[in-house]
């Protein structure tokens, strides 16, 4: 009878630790013993607290391959019955056998009530021919048990698919809420809801009476960053600044040739361009640049308060003057008659100027700002960032095993997404929620923009490299977010490269890995519907294309979510800057602006303080926080893998030695691509 001794690890946060009664046993090549009991004198398993046992194992089983760890109530003598069982977090178990070298075992699961987990030895491991067939019955019940556990469902036709849970009180530990973030979140929420409706502003339905009234929730929690948009909101440099830096900087790109739907004359923009030029010169010279909100057209709308809400399609054109003066916008077609195809212009759609009266040029400013909320929240942030990451999320936990490589590198970047997401469709995206009462397209608007993209989507706007060439602004100056985030992905692409050379020698075993092909055709099918159009590959056939394809998913599942989620409430903090809706029709002449009418077009009081307060909590951790980079949870226990850690934190921490230096000659610092602000998973 050997006798083994087994350290095990107890995680450190709140109710981590359990009472309950610990068992092992271990599976070898010879066979599985039974279960044996982890307990010595006075309480085990404690909250952070790391124990060591010792075993006896009354038959020799060979090679050990695996660990059962198993949980269940103390038989203690109780008039009342058995303790109910409760939870545990499992760091890991190290198995010392009586001669050999120690064995590791990375667990970082709960486990709840009476139950059982399984423990794979700590190296990383491809599914291949020459593994043990207990190995590979087990891989294959793990990921049978998964996919029973996780379940797709349809929330809305034409959507991606998502988790099949109706509440987060649904949702079992490993992927729900700790309980301080939880905690804290609530907190900030119900605090921010009772200061604005003491203020009572949260319950009036009516307009605001003026910009300075609006001071009174801009007071709200404002940030350095929300100061600084409320004393440049009417600026032409700042507005246009924000299609470069602001929350929706993906739009932008450099025009060529003006749309046919777009008649802009030289006359109206050479006060602007100066003498000695024309706009077919500037077209030529690359100077000119076009944000298109072409997808908003004949959008179906809200009724806010009983009132019907309005929506434009506008287009606005931008010119960047030479020796890197300041992108400046030349005009705004706010298209108020946009139909079911593209933006109709005619009498009716006037071509907005930065010579026109004050008051017209602020309101076609306005609605594009309009225009930015409603992309932005419907596609860039709730689609691209939180949808699709909860795609890559749920395909991570159903195709591949603990074991597996891709598995310990992304299950970081998983944490808390399908808690936040479930949280979403309960109380942001469900009919009569924030969305549905406070946003001028309301969930209907929502669902036909979200279908509309997901037709239209390509991979390359999923990976910022081919992004920015596809929309032509390499060398746009003062694009921190390009500058940010390019670096961010080569760090990260370099980090996944060095994982994928060590785990896969050559193009043949990527086409062999039928774990990694079901992971890859499950994100296709599940999440990108089948479309082929959309690019996105379905298998992948080389080490490279995998290296892109695991750098998207860790890119959008940190960087870019930070990079279109941070700066949400510094944007509409002063709502005149990013009105969720607008409760007048599109102008359809020049000249009827007046600083009543452009007041009673923003949206009413009680909408106001419904998105400000949203978009506050939406912008800020609620604690527990692990930044890009940090893996507190140690899945890989090879020294290989832990030196592309160790160079990936390095280079992530030079990033941002650079922004900081950056940032300290900027009036407005952008530093929501600052690796230590940036969250390793879509969590908020």
């Amino acid at each position: 009878m050997a006798k083994f001794r087994v350290r095990v690890s107890t995680g450190a946060a709140f109710g981590a630790g359990t009472w309950d009664k610990v068992t092992v046993s271990l599976v070898g090549t010879k066979g599985e013993s039974p279960p044996l009991p982890l307990d010595h004198f006075g309480k085990e398993f404690s909250a952070g607290a790391e124990e060591d046992f010792e075993v006896t194992l009354p038959q020799d089983v060979g090679q050990v391959l695996l660990l059962r760890v198993h949980k269940a109530p103390l038989a203690l003598p109780c008039p009342l019955g058995p303790l109910a069982p409760d939870a545990w977090f499992c760091r890991w178990l190290q198995l010392r056998p009586p001669t050999d070298a120690p064995l590791l075992f990375p667990c970082y699961q709960w486990l709840e009530g009476a139950g059982s987990l399984v423990l794979w030895k700590g190296a990383a491991k491809v599914p291949g021919e020459d593994d043990h067939p207990i190995l590979q019955q087990q891989r294959r019940e793990e990921l049978q048990a998964r996919q029973h556990k996780y379940r797709w469902k349809t929330y809305i036709p034409g959507w991606p698919h998502c988790l099949d849970e109706k509440t987060v009180k649904d949702l079992d530990l490993n992927i729900k809420y700790s309980t301080v973030k939880n905690t804290n979140l609530y907190l900030e929420g119900s605090s921010a809801f009772a200061e604005l409706r003491i203020k009572g502003l949260l319950d009036r339905k009516g307009p605001w009476r003026s910009l300075k009234e609006m001071k009174r929730i801009f007071n709200f929690q404002k940030t350095p960053a929300a100061e600084y948009v409320f004393e440049h909101w009417q600026e032409d440099a700042f507005f246009a600044s924000q299609f470069l830096n602001g929350l929706n900087p993906v739009l932008i790109r450099r025009c060529r040739r003006l749309p046919e739907n777009f008649p802009v004359t030289d006359a109206m923009v050479a006060p602007v361009l100066g003498p000695g030029t024309s706009l077919q010169a500037e077209l030529e010279r690359g100077s000119l640049f076009l944000v298109d909100h072409g997808i908003l057209s004949g959008i179906q709308t809200n009724v806010i308060n009983g009132r019907p809400q309005f929506s434009a399609a506008p287009m606005t054109l931008l010119y960047q003057r030479p020796g890197c003066g300041p992108l400046l916008p030349l005009a705004i077609q706010v298209c108020s008659r946009a139909g079911a195809g593209r933006q109709t212009p005619g009498p009716n759609s006037p071509i907005f100027l930065p010579t026109d009266d004050k008051w017209d040029w602020l309101l076609a400013q306005t609605w594009v700002r309009n225009a930015e909320f409603s992309v932005h929240e419907a596609i860039t942030h709730l689609l691209h960032e939180h949808l699709l990451p909860e795609v890559f999320t749920l395909a991570t936990l159903r195709q591949l095993p603990p074991c597996h490589p891709l598995f310990k590198l992304l299950i970081p970047h998983t944490r808390f997404t399908l808690h936040i997401n479930t949280l979403a469709r309960e109380l942001l995206i469900a009919p009569g929620q924030v969305v549905d009462r406070s946003t001028g397209l309301g969930i209907g608007g929502f669902s036909e923009l979200i279908q509309r993209n997901m037709e239209q989507l390509d991979y390359s706007v999923l990976c910022l490299p081919k992004d920015i060439q596809t929309r032509g602004v390499a060398d746009i100056p003062g694009y921190y977010y390009r500058d940010d985030g390019m670096q961010i992905w080569g760090a990260v692409e370099r980090f996944v490269s060095e994982i994928i050379h060590i785990y896969y020698p050559s193009d043949v075993s990527v086409r062999d890995d039928r774990e990694l092909q079901a992971w890859v055709r499950e994100i296709f099918s599940e999440g990108f519907l089948g479309w082929d159009s959309t690019g996105i590959p379905s298998s992948l056939e080389t080490r490279d294309a995998l290296v892109c394809y695991v750098t998207m998913v860790i890119f959008n599942c940190s960087a870019k979510h930070s990079a279109v989620s941070a700066g949400q409430f510094d944007s509409c903090a002063w709502m005149p800057n990013l009105p969720p809706t607008m409760q007048l029709p599109p102008p359809t002449s020049k000249g009827q602006a007046k600083p009543e009418g452009f007041i009673a077009t923003l949206p009413p009081v009680n909408a106001t303080c419904d998105i400000v307060i949203a978009l506050w909590l939406l912008s800020k951790e609620p604690g527990d926080r692990r930044p890009l980079g940090t893996y507190p949870d140690e899945h890989f226990t090879e020294e290989a893998p832990r030196r592309s850690i160790a160079a990936f934190q390095s280079r992530l921490a030079q990033i941002s030695r650079n922004i900081r230096e950056r940032n300290r000659g900027l009036a407005l610092p952008y530093s929501y691509l600052d690796p230590p602000l940036i969250e390793n998973s879509v969590s908020i």
